[in-house]
């Protein structure tokens, strides 16, 4: 073959090429067809395609691993009540990362700009100001965002086996080192942003430093509460499950209340009415606060009877220790015991005084005694008087006079 034939077949050869390539061009025209322009990026229908496929990916691959854990849960009959464990949480938020990445990239199709340049493409401009705002920080941002959710998923799975080898670390300690782990990572992104925009930041510490004092005297409520919720963070005697007793005051019945929440400046706590109140933190370390769970939570309770004059004190007492001693939650190992308190206006005042541990249904066991001694009561005949005043009728006047 001589060099003019080797010459036409590769003009024949490229030829053949070209028309494929007008044809499938002809055929993905559509596709590829721009729909608009945005910060130096084409948008084209094949891009929106790419950004849904890769949405519904993520979608699915979500509910697969939502499927398959709740199936391994059911398997290994465990019962997590509707808690999102920290595990699970976890890889959800991986792949909403990876989707979000792999949006980002779809961008690159049907442009020329490579995936440096289009980071470096400006939002916008404004005359004199240094901090110019570009496609780059928002991805920043974005990143920053879900690498904090990450790395405080990865603190709660951290704590999830630790207490599952120490029994000491309980719900409301995980509680108090997610939250203060929480703060701390969420400080440092904020940190890494404002150098991500050259900001200087030892000009912006120095400016908040003086916006701070400004502050502190209009504001000093707020920031009363925002200290006493580190300091009930950091020193624990309050914790998320607690249960706690707040007075209200003289004369009013304290507000028994178990904590859900710990926030830097409100708790939420929910009453034994199954009402939610946010109360704010300063309360909690300034007034007198009596937590049920520090410490022992073996506690002796009262419950004060009234039984008329002339009754049998002695029958009265062995049916009252009787009554206690039939309530599966009285401590039979503590001594129980009645005092005669008083010699009444309407009777002879009592009280039944027994141990049991301290719960958030105390009451009702109060209640169920108190069903028990009414019981008693009538049966042996003991009387519980009602509150009697006697009236005393002058001698009439003398028609007469």
């Amino acid at each position: 073959m001589n060099t003019s034939e080797i010459l036409l077949a590769q003009a024949n050869t490229l030829e053949n090429t070209g028309s494929t390539a007008v044809e499938s061009a002809e055929n993905n025209g559509i596709l590829f067809t721009k729909l608009f322009s945005l910060l130096n990026v084409e948008f084209a229908i094949i891009n929106f395609l790419l950004v849904g496929v890769i949405l519904l990916l993520g979608f699915v691959a979500r509910k697969l691993i939502t499927k398959n854990f709740n199936s391994a849960l059911r398997k290994a009959k465990i019962d997590v009540k509707g808690k999102r464990l920290s595990g699970h949480v976890l890889v959800k938020q991986i792949i909403n990362f990876i989707t979000f990445i792999l949006v980002i990239v779809s961008f690159g199709v049907n442009n020329d700009l490579s995936f440096r340049e289009f980071l470096q493409t400006p939002l916008f401009t404004i005359d004199g100001i240094s901090i110019q705002p570009k496609v780059t920080h928002i991805f920043i941002l974005a990143v920053l965002f879900f690498m904090s959710k990450i790395a405080i998923n990865l603190v709660s799975v951290y704590l999830d086996r630790l207490a599952s080898r120490k029994t000491e670390l309980d719900e409301g300690s995980k509680y108090i080192y997610i939250q203060l782990a929480r703060y701390f990572i969420y400080i440092i992104a904020i940190f890494i942003f404002l150098k991500s925009l050259e900001v200087e930041l030892t000009a912006l510490i120095t400016a908040f430093a003086g916006l701070f004092i400004a502050f502190a005297f209009g504001l000093q409520d707020l920031f009363k509460d925002l200290v006493s919720g580190f300091v009930l963070l950091f020193e624990g005697a309050i914790r998320v499950g607690d249960i706690i007793e707040i007075k209200e005051g003289s004369g009013a019945e304290p507000l028994v209340a178990k904590v859900l929440r710990i926030n830097l400046r409100t708790t939420k706590i929910e009453t034994r009415d199954s009402n939610i109140y946010i109360i704010p933190n300063s309360r909690l370390t300034q007034e007198y606060v009596e937590n049920w769970n520090f410490g022992s939570t073996l506690t002796r309770f009262k419950i004060p009877i009234r039984i008329a004059f002339g009754s049998d004190t002695e029958l009265a007492k062995k049916l009252l220790i009787q009554a206690a001693l039939s309530h599966p939650k009285v401590k039979k190992n503590k001594d129980i015991f009645v005092r005669l308190l008083n010699f009444g206006e309407n009777g002879l005042e009592m009280d039944l005084v027994f141990y049991a541990d301290q719960s958030w249904r105390i009451e009702i066991v109060k209640s169920e005694i108190r069903f028990e001694i009414d019981r008693l009561f009538r049966e042996y005949g003991v009387i519980i008087p009602y509150p009697q005043r006697v009236l005393h009728q002058g001698a009439p006047k003398n028609s007469g006079e």
